[in-house]
């Protein structure tokens, strides 16, 4: 059995959070949280999940600190995501440089800032549903 690990970050910016609004042309819309795999050129999880921030939003971010890991058995493959609370420092959307930007089977992402409360939060389809559970969120 192979594990592939996960990174994302609930990123908060000032009174907001940062999320990836996602989906297809024809389709609904849902939402997740900012990050992408744990590459072989990774020192760490942190050093992934500031490479992925960076490449999905365009920020840099400031000290992190882990507060959810979602374990996702498969026949093939277990994929092991580590969920980060993060400051975002600064954020340039012209800086987002990920592989992508320019793959139209990944579908649309756009980063979108939410209020930081309870309604605004809920009012998402934020995926997956242990991160929505979550009394962080």
């Amino acid at each position: 059995m192979r594990i592939r690990r996960n990174v994302r970050a609930v990123l908060l910016d000032r009174e907001h959070l940062v999320f990836l609004r996602r989906g297809w042309p024809g389709a609904g819309y849902y939402y997740e949280t900012v990050g992408g795999g744990v590459e072989p050129c990774d020192a760490s999880l942190d050093a992934a999940l500031r490479r992925e921030v960076m490449e999905k939003v365009g920020a840099s971010i400031g000290p992190v600190s882990e507060f959810l890991t979602v374990t996702e058995p498969g026949e093939q493959v277990t994929v092991v995501r580590h969920y980060f609370l993060a400051d975002v420092l600064g954020m340039d959307l012209d800086r987002r440089n990920g592989p992508e930007m320019h793959d139209p089977d990944i579908g649309n992402f756009a980063p979108v800032r939410v209020p930081l409360n309870v309604a605004a939060v809920a009012a998402l389809d934020l995926q997956p549903p242990e991160l929505a559970e979550h009394p962080l969120c």
